[in-house]
């Protein structure tokens, strides 16, 4: 079993560290992971050395936001050197912003009659590696646990039995905090170019993660970024279904990507995500296949890392 998508607490939204992550691995018979953290590549180095210890196989990961033709897209780096001041930097600016965003954020959920304190959003973000950084499901997470709000109309979808209620919390920052809903706080995201020029700079390859999400009515952008140097495509993903992976395992064919498998599991966020959730129909050796073959199309790929996944299959 392979997930090469998967969120340490060095992601504001995930639950758990990325020791535990490579147990969890262990137990679910996951035999090559990846873990992805948003605008940060700092769970590596444990995630790595975790685990071998468990005698899985590791690809260094990272999940980047950017925009590509003002769309917001997420990017997937695999087999980068984490190292890189380049990450450093991305993530320093992310950190900035988000902070800033969080005190926005608040103000605009007063502003739709919630009550809700910094000091309760603190106590959500209690474990998080991100200090005074607070996501849209931190939101959802206290307003849900006020028993004044039991019978909130606003709420009830997200309760059990609710029409939004099988990822609660992450359906409240999609319907809330989301683009274009009444508590978003935009963040300048980096350009494709520019995060697909540091992927590339840092040996990695660029995968473009859960296509069915981020492109849905927009397919067509697949071929300019391809074109621009995109190497592969999340086509196996918890949010797609047989026939979407089907499409877009048919369309990596024909545009010369490489496809990947990921969960996108953050723990308590998504909690109808789970390791190794992502439908993937292909034989694991040919996903490794498809990595490293994907690794010969550039010449500064960080080939240590990419070709021994070989010596797993």
């Amino acid at each position: 079993m392979i997930d090469l998508h998967m969120h340490s607490s060095y992601s504001a939204d995930a639950e758990f560290t990325p020791s535990v992550l490579a147990k969890m691995c262990a137990e679910q018979g996951v035999t090559l992971m990846a873990v992805t953290d948003h605008n940060s590549a700092r769970a590596n180095t444990e995630a790595r050395e975790a685990a071998k210890e468990r005698g899985i196989a590791y690809l260094s990961g990272i999940e980047i936001d950017c925009l590509f033709e003002d769309t917001a897209l997420h990017m997937l780096g695999y087999g980068i050197d984490e190292r890189d001041a380049g990450f450093r930097e991305l993530e320093e600016q992310f950190y900035r912003q988000s902070r800033e965003a969080s005190r926005k954020m608040l103000d605009k959920t007063l502003e739709l009659g919630f009550c809700v304190t910094e000091e309760e959003l603190e106590a959500a973000a209690e474990d998080s590696l991100w200090p005074g950084v607070w996501t849209g499901e931190m939101f959802a997470e206290v307003l849900l646990g006020k028993p004044e709000y039991d019978g909130h109309p606003g709420l009830l979808p997200y309760r059990e039995g609710g029409a939004r209620s099988e990822n609660p919390c992450l359906n409240f920052y999609w319907d809330f905090y989301g683009p274009g809903k009444p508590c978003h706080v935009p963040l300048c995201f980096p350009s494709f170019e520019q995060i697909l020029d540091l992927i590339h700079q840092t040996r990695g390859l660029a995968v473009l993660a859960h296509p069915g999400m981020n492109l849905k009515g927009k397919e067509h952008l697949l071929e300019p970024m391809v074109k621009l140097g995109l190497d592969g495509i999340e086509a196996f993903s918890s949010y797609h279904d047989p026939g979407q992976a089907a499409g877009f395992l048919e369309r990596a064919g024909r545009e010369g990507l490489f496809v990947t498998c990921g969960s996108d599991f953050h723990g308590k966020t998504k909690p109808a995500v789970y390791l190794g959730g992502h439908g993937c129909t292909l034989p694991e050796e040919q996903i490794r296949e498809e990595i490293m073959e994907g690794g010969r199309f550039r010449a500064e790929i960080n080939r240590q890392e990419i070709e021994k996944l070989g010596s797993y299959v």
